[in-house]
């Protein structure tokens, strides 16, 4: 048998699949914490409030500057979590290995997703394995549910949100996109961005001590310019961004070459926030404050007047952002 690759004989429920958990699985992630032998397992809460998600992974490239697939489903998960205003605690994680993947890969991928759990402070409490036939998969897609706690603070909701609200952003956005592009060395091109895959839940929970926090989002799929237009659906409002929006001299000079808007590529690693705007600059002064939202900037308002996602150029004039239809970088995260 062939020890170097990932086989069918890892997900038939025998030797190889228990060797395969015990060496990579639970040698990264701790048997303590992920109990192979139970089919349930306790968690503790502490008695708050419980808030859940789920999420999956299909990036391709499985690594790429900045992160990959497996601190990918750890800062995704806990990100959704943080921006919702809980406090993450638990992960499940679902591992489909194709056939013919590199042990060495699947290691490093696993070691990089403990990696990335110590550093949100959660733990992975169960999971599973399956093995998909070569050419039935990527290389490895991965499937997480979160668990956490909501934190003290406003509750979060679209119908919260008012006439003139500001809308602020934590970081340069479209970084993870372009990174995942370079990394598919479709184009010709190469560089050094890197993306932008982080835990938010400092930012989220330093936003949250403003009252006047109306909704918090982190801007993934779709971009900046998706939430956006997840604000106009779900408010009635429309939504007014200024030119101040950060973005990165390598990521707009990629994206002016290749046709692409940064502003509709995902991020990994930002929070879009929605406050009353007598708290917006105290708000942008806290995150600033944090390594992670040394660029927080306000990036437009929320407005009555309009029921459309506008542009304002720096030229001063505007443009209607259109709701994104066809995909424009597919299996991204």
């Amino acid at each position: 048998m062939d020890e170097l690759h990932i086989s069918l004989a890892h997900g038939n429920g025998g030797r190889f699949m228990r060797e395969l958990i015990e060496d990579i699985f639970v040698r990264h992630l701790g048997k303590s914490d992920l109990d192979t032998q139970a089919d349930a397992v306790p968690i503790a809460l502490g008695g708050g409030e419980a808030m859940i998600t789920t999420d999956g992974f299909t990036v391709q490239p499985l690594e790429f500057p900045g992160g990959n697939i497996g601190s990918l489903a750890v800062h995704g998960t806990v990100n959704d979590l943080a921006v919702a205003g809980a406090c993450p605690k638990y992960l499940t994680l679902n591992a489909f290995i194709e056939e013919g993947l590199e042990i060495a890969v699947l290691d490093r991928l696993v070691a990089s997703l403990a990696a990335a759990a110590r550093e949100a402070a959660v733990k992975v409490s169960a999971g599973d394995t399956k093995v998909l036939r070569r050419g039935e998969g990527g290389g490895l897609y991965l499937a997480t549910t979160g668990v956490g706690v909501r934190l003290p603070g406003p509750r979060l909701a679209m119908q919260n949100i008012r006439d003139g609200d500001r809308l602020l952003v934590t970081g340069s956005v479209g970084d993870h996109g372009t990174a995942i592009m370079l990394a598919r060395e479709e184009f010709g091109l190469r560089g050094d961005i890197l993306s932008d895959a982080a835990p938010v839940a400092q930012l989220a929970k330093t936003l949250l001590q403003f009252d006047g926090l109306r909704f918090m989002r982190d801007p993934t799929r779709g971009g900046l310019a998706s939430v956006a237009h997840e604000l106009v659906r779900g408010t009635g409002f429309g939504v007014r961004l200024n030119s101040a929006i950060p973005v990165k001299e390598p990521v707009r000079a990629v994206c002016d070459m290749l046709g692409y808007d940064p502003l509709y590529l995902a991020c990994e690693g930002r929070v879009v926030a929605v406050i009353d705007s007598a708290q917006a600059d105290a708000a942008i002064a806290a995150c600033r404050d944090l390594p992670a939202g040394a660029d927080t900037a306000i990036i437009g308002e929320v407005s009555a007047r309009e029921q459309r996602v506008i542009l304002e150029t720096e030229l001063g004039g505007e443009r209607f952002l259109e709701e994104l239809e066809d995909d424009p970088l597919p299996r991204i995260c």
